[in-house]
């Protein structure tokens, strides 16, 4: 008999039989570990009473932030431009449209390894003029070895619940029919939606200042690592 898209047929679930009786349990691990990166997003802005000198401005504010970043050297592991912008501020009162400013913007991502440096430089950006700083988004790269040690820890855990259950009936595991990796067909992104408390987002204007900003104390975030498995085993006939 063949399947048709109307009334498509269901794989049957692999039950046991009475000579290889089956055990299917899922193992589960949670992990909390200390951050390997920390992203911050960067706002650069600028204002002119023209065209030409909002985007001059911008462009000189725009390499102070690029220059400052990159002097971190190595605690910087990636810095990406994205967003650019520069339009029109209008009057608001009188007839027709008139240009009262431009104002013109960048945004920047820089993502650190560094969170002493992080913190430093966080000061240092909140401190320049018409810049504005948010984050620190904090992460696990997506090789961590906190996954691989999570995995591990779950199919351990697996193979134990299996083990105490073929005990509970007097016998023992005989050999491992499946292991399914929970969620694998729908993988969730790493998660940067949570913030520190220490930095939600610097003053985005105020004036220079000559002397040094005071680094922030930033306290990284512990992620939470998890990982689940199914796994499908046969015992040796228990004696009931």
């Amino acid at each position: 008999m063949t399947s048709s898209p109307e009334h498509p047929t269901t794989p049957a679930v692999p039950y046991g039989t009475p000579d290889a009786p089956r055990i299917a349990v899922r193992g589960e691990a949670h992990l909390e570990v200390d951050p390997e990166i920390a992203r911050i997003g960067i706002t650069v802005g600028a204002r002119g009473t023209d065209r030409r000198s909002a985007l001059d401005d911008l462009t000189r504010r725009n390499a102070t932030v690029l220059d400052l970043v990159k002097s971190y050297g190595e605690a910087v592991e990636r810095l990406e431009t994205g967003a650019f912008s520069i339009a029109p501020e209008l009057t608001k009162h009188g007839r027709g449209e008139r240009v009262r400013a431009y104002h013109g913007r960048v945004h920047l991502t820089a993502e650190l390894t560094d969170f002493t440096a992080l913190g430093e430089l966080a000061g240092k950006l909140a401190d320049l003029d018409l810049t504005g700083v948010d984050g620190p988004w904090w992460a696990l790269r997506p090789d961590s070895p906190a996954h691989r040690d999570a995995r591990r820890q779950a199919v351990r855990e697996a193979v134990q619940r299996a083990r105490e259950y073929a005990e509970a009936l007097g016998t023992s595991l005989a050999a491992l029919v499946e292991l399914a990796d929970l969620g694998a067909e729908a993988a969730q992104p790493m998660d940067y939606g949570v913030q520190s408390r220490s930095l939600r987002r610097a003053a985005f204007a105020g004036a220079e200042v000559t002397d040094e900003a005071a680094p922030l104390d930033l306290e990284p975030q512990r992620q939470q690592v998890y990982a689940q498995v199914n796994a499908r085993f046969t015992m040796v006939p228990p004696q009931l």
